[in-house]
């Protein structure tokens, strides 16, 4: 089995300060196998907030897969925007905006969706998606295949169409041909976890897709600060919410799901309920 930690629009410039040490904690305490940062890790794109993410990132555990999200591109600096959007991140964070970590039981790959034509919407095109086909196919079947990306690739009910990734249809084509398994996302600064069915509809293929709300910041769009993690098995995968408790000033864990494969397809193995195991 593998565990996961999935944090996402962290947010720095609007953070709340007082969640970075507990929630630092909680993810030391669970003993990732790796971490995935999904996305917006500053509010505008400044210098200071990528060194400040990448200072607190940096004490969490490793290997990491971080990618970016439009908030990681310049909003108001038009010039910064067109020519060189993601400049300071590649400078201040990691060059690599198509991080990927494998083992012997996991693939994670990451996927650039920030773009500087849209505000916040994002976007993948045909080049990202095959190399992303080379690698998969590069790899054994055996492993549990996972995407990273900062804009979702499904929506939970009742969100905005607009907050789909453009071209969502022809990665998930492309997903399916691939066998990905597990699609980590965040932007929606809201917790959820489900299958691609009924949006997709791809004969004997749903994957799993899994949003995390905000980690840190304090636009929290009426849903707690929190954080997912995930423990992966070949056929199964269990999604544990942690959302911040200040009366305790912890994380906790609430919300369990547990999901099982049958040949392509992921689908609830049981009704929701809450984790009674306690926070490390």
């Amino acid at each position: 089995m593998r565990t996961i930690v999935h944090l996402s629009d962290l947010h720095f410039g609007r953070v709340d300060e007082a969640l970075l040490a507990p929630l630092r904690r909680c993810v030391e305490g669970l003993r990732p196998h790796v971490v995935v940062a999904s996305g917006d890790l500053t509010q505008r794109a400044r210098s200071a907030q990528f060194k400040a993410a990448k200072a607190w990132l940096d004490t969490l555990p490793q290997p990491q897969i971080i990618v970016p999200g439009n908030h990681d591109i310049p909003l108001y600096n038009v010039a910064a925007r067109f020519l060189t959007p993601l400049v300071k991140y590649r400078r201040h964070v990691t060059p690599n905006l198509a991080p990927e970590h494998v083992d012997d039981e996991i693939a994670v790959l990451g996927l650039n969706t920030a773009r500087s034509l849209t505000f916040k919407d994002g976007r993948v095109n045909e080049e990202q998606i095959a190399r992303l086909r080379r690698r998969f196919a590069a790899l054994p079947a055996r492993l549990t295949r996972v995407v990273v990306t900062h804009h979702p690739f499904d929506l939970p009910e009742h969100h905005d169409e607009d907050d789909l990734v453009d071209r969502a249809p022809m990665a998930m084509t492309a997903f399916s041909q691939c066998g990905v398994d597990l699609l980590l996302a965040g932007h929606l600064h809201s917790s959820h976890a489900g299958n691609s069915a009924q949006r997709h509809k791809i004969a004997g293929y749903a994957a799993l897709v899994v949003q995390a709300g905000t980690a840190t910041s304090t636009r929290k769009r009426g849903e707690e600060n929190s954080f997912n993690a995930i423990h992966v098995e070949h056929d199964r995968i269990t999604v544990d919410r942690y959302s911040w408790r200040e009366e305790e000033a912890r994380f906790h864990p609430g919300r369990s799901e547990t999901f099982v494969r049958t040949g392509e397809v992921w689908l609830p193995e049981r009704p929701p309920e809450a984790v009674t195991a306690n926070n490390p």
